[in-house]
Formats: structure tokens, sequence, C-alpha cells
């Protein structure tokens, strides 16, 4: 996918078009020293991270408070806030993944909170939205975020091919309203939405 593509994709300005080629040159800049992404995706950053993120944006809460779990290369987060979401948490534990977080943020002008941390050790506040991509297996996704939800908040979280492995395990545990939305960068992944989301007494 060319950033052209991309744009047309997403119906972004061209001045944020501008912005992510800036974040896309950063991206790989910082790439030839510390693991960003996976070497079999860098070459298409513009669909496999940029797109595969973006198309979470407008099923967000449409209130600010956005948290994101293991940002990484700010895989949604960083996009996310790109496009408009407001009050933007990342939470990365890897100091080298923070630190590029951080230029990101200064050089785009996004106003992110970037928590260096683990999840697990942070003082919880409540967010309107929960992100993670590809970080856990979702009962292990719903511990983590269980201290940061309220019933009104949107979570989302990319799935593939074990979603419904995964869902069958967290319904034992939880209750919660499911949402499978369609993927527009994998014909075998789902975008899963979740709301009033509760453990189960």
């Amino acid at each position: 996918m060319t950033p052209e593509e991309f744009g047309a994709a997403t119906s972004v300005s061209r001045e944020t078009l501008d912005r992510f080629r800036l974040y896309a040159a950063l991206l790989t800049k910082w790439q030839r020293a510390v693991n960003l992404i996976g070497k079999s995706t860098a070459a298409d950053i513009w669909e496999r991270h940029f797109l595969d993120s973006a198309q979470l944006y407008p099923h967000l809460s449409e209130r600010p408070g956005l948290i994101d779990f293991g940002s990484g290369a700010g895989f949604p987060g960083a996009v996310l806030a790109l496009l408009g979401a407001r009050d933007v948490h990342l939470v990365e534990s890897d100091s080298r993944k923070c630190a590029f977080l951080r230029e990101l943020d200064r050089q785009l002008g996004l106003g992110m909170t970037i928590h260096e941390d683990r999840i697990d050790h942070l003082t919880p506040w409540k967010a309107s939205s929960l992100t993670a991509r590809a970080l856990a297996s979702l009962p292990k996704l719903l511990d983590m975020a269980e201290e940061f939800l309220t019933p009104e908040t949107v979570i989302l979280f990319p799935k593939g091919e074990t979603v419904d492995q995964e869902l069958t395990e967290a319904l034992k545990g939880w209750n919660m309203t499911v949402s499978r939305l369609p993927s527009r960068t994998s014909p075998t992944s789902v975008i899963l939405r979740l709301t009033r989301v509760e453990r189960k007494k």
C-alpha cells in the first residue's frame, strides 16, 4: 500500500497524511537500531501497521480517554492520536520503545502520555476506550484491563484465527456485549468491540 492509497482509504487530510509520512520515516530510521516491528512487516508499514491501526478509529468511544496497552511502536495508540483521539495514554515497558514513542510524540506534537511501566504496576484510572494489539489472549487482556474499566468503556482488540477459542474461554469468566467487526487488512482477522464488560460473580 502506498501513502496515497492509505490516504484514500482513510480520507485523512493532506496535512495528516504528511504527518503519517514523518511517522513512517521515523519508524524506518529507528528500526535500524531498535526492533520496533517485525522484519516481515517493515516493507508494508502503510497497510500492516497504519491502516490496521486506523481502522479502529471509527469504533472508539466518543469521549476522550484512550489507554493503549503494549504500545510498542505506537500501534494502534499513536495512530489513533494522529487521527484525532484525545487524552491518549500509551503503556509500554520497553525503555527503547518508549524513547521512540517520546520522539514520535515530540515531532508530531500529539500530546500523548507515555507510561514506561508494566501494566500491572500502574495505578489504574478509568478509560473511555481501551486498545491492545498482538499483546495477549483475550482472557489475559481482560484480566489486565479490569481495574481500568467502567460499564461505558469501549474495548477494541484486533484478533486473528484464534478469536473463537479466546472468546469461548473469556465468556466463562466475563459478562460482556460482543461485536465482531470485519478487518480491513486481513480476511482471517476481526476486531472485537466489547462493551459492558464485567467479571462474573
